[in-house]
């Protein structure tokens, strides 16, 4: 019973995947189709300069993790980013629990030299949420605001390529974008993660839009309309806050698209000790996100209806990615129990051990691995101009023990709701 609630589920997943992947490919073509369709009118968009939408940029930091790196990004941001000077402000939203100098008199001093650019030092913040909310609380004339954590260079057009979404469909309230790794060179597992992200970004976050009929804020390069920013806040006691607020939009009916041509360039975790972090936060706060809203799979919305798609895409989002973590770890000790105590003694024996004792699961496992191929097939379509093809070959490789890897932090991140730990840990920039 257990294989086949393994097998049957593995397979929803992987069909699920494939389903994604194979959808993105039209909002990638479309992508690339803007981009030449830009290009040949010299950049020239379809709103005019004066009617485009007023933008709060924010850069959130925890200052003493990017004190080597914010300043470069800050002066990339003012000099970089090709939007009307008068319809766009840069605010650096930050929290220390110390003073960091000469770095904060800098910060105060362009601020005077630069009237469209904003330091504000949130008191008593100790979390991206806190800064966020104490932002969201001050005065302000936009109408779209813009999240993103200190690390990143947007593309010098992203934030136009969002304002034309916007412009383009006013039923729209959250637009994200593409965040691609540009220190895939660092080691052996920013190209891991370099190809992951490409995978996400440009192919599972596009296609579950497109499938399921809802997208979701990932924390940064996300483009938000300031009203429903300001009314949902974050909620600081989520780890991952970013995908909370998503779910709280959906539950709302908000319309959250992804845009390939909103990108973003970001830093990725080059030890393990820094990945291993990072990951177990998301993986807790994710286990938190699925508790919280797994209801909206059956409840009904708070505006509007919610759809038979939807429910199953948040079916797949929230409860069986969750119930999977299980799956896949039990299979795993199964099957090393089995092969210490009884050991096939040749290998189509070990083969039919391990993935054929039922004749229909030979059809679920090998479905099972075409979806897995036909994904990275269409990511290798897909891959950013910083992902090599050897990038894209070590990903392939270990794609299946990285999985495996991933389920174990997903049971440790549940241990960790369980046993009560709330910790936000920062990650360190440099």
């Amino acid at each position: 019973m257990f294989w086949f609630l393994y097998l049957t589920t593995n397979f929803y997943i992987a069909g699920s995947t494939v389903l994604e992947a194979l959808i993105s490919v039209g909002p990638c073509r479309d992508a690339r189709l803007a981009v030449q369709k830009a290009q040949e009118k010299n950049w020239v968009f379809p709103t005019p300069n004066h009617e485009l939408v007023f933008l709060d940029l924010l850069i959130v930091a925890y200052l003493p993790n990017e004190e080597e790196i914010i300043m470069d990004r800050v002066s990339y941001a003012l000099d970089k980013i090709e939007y009307p000077t008068d319809r766009i402000r840069i605010n650096l939203v930050y929290n220390t629990p110390f003073p960091i100098e000469p770095l904060e008199t800098d910060l105060r001093n362009l601020a005077l030299r630069k009237p469209r650019f904003r330091s504000i030092k949130v008191p008593d913040s100790t979390s991206k949420a806190d800064n966020l909310n104490y932002f969201f609380s001050l005065e302000t004339d936009s109408d779209i605001m813009a999240i993103f954590d200190a690390d990143h260079y947007p593309h010098p057009y992203g934030p136009r390529w969002a304002a034309e979404r916007f412009m383009q469909d006013k039923g729209t309230d959250l637009v994200q974008g593409r965040c691609i790794i540009f220190n895939s060179t660092s080691s052996w597992l920013s190209a891991m993660i370099s190809v992951e992200f490409d995978k996400i970004y440009a192919v599972s976050h596009p296609g579950r839009a497109a499938l399921w009929g809802f997208g979701i804020f990932t924390g940064s390069n996300g483009y938000w309309r300031t009203p429903l920013l300001q009314k949902l806040k974050m909620d600081g006691t989520v780890l991952t806050e970013d995908i909370d607020s998503a779910m709280r939009a959906i539950s709302q009916g908000a319309k959250i698209v992804h845009d390939l041509n909103v990108t973003s360039y970001e830093l990725a975790p080059t030890s393990l000790p820094a990945f291993w972090k990072q990951r177990l936060r998301w993986a807790q706060g994710w286990t938190q996100v699925s508790l919280y809203h797994c209801r909206m799979t059956f409840n009904k919305p708070v505006e509007g209806t919610r759809d038979l798609k939807t429910r199953l895409g948040l079916l797949s989002l929230l409860l069986v990615r969750e119930s999977s973590y299980y799956l896949v770890t039990q299979y795993l000790c199964l099957v090393v129990s089995f092969v210490f105590t009884d050991f096939p003694k040749s290998p189509r024996a070990l083969g039919e051990f391990l993935f054929f004792p039922f004749a229909v699961s030979q059809w679920f496992f090998v479905i099972s691995v075409i979806c897995l191929l036909a994904t990275l097939i269409v990511t290798n379509r897909v891959k950013s101009e910083f992902a090599s093809r050897w990038m894209f070959i070590l990903f392939s490789i270990i794609y299946t023990p990285y999985l495996v890897v991933m389920a174990t932090m997903g049971l440790y991140g549940q241990a960790r709701q369980v046993a009560g730990y709330s910790r936000w840990n920062a990650t360190k920039r440099t």
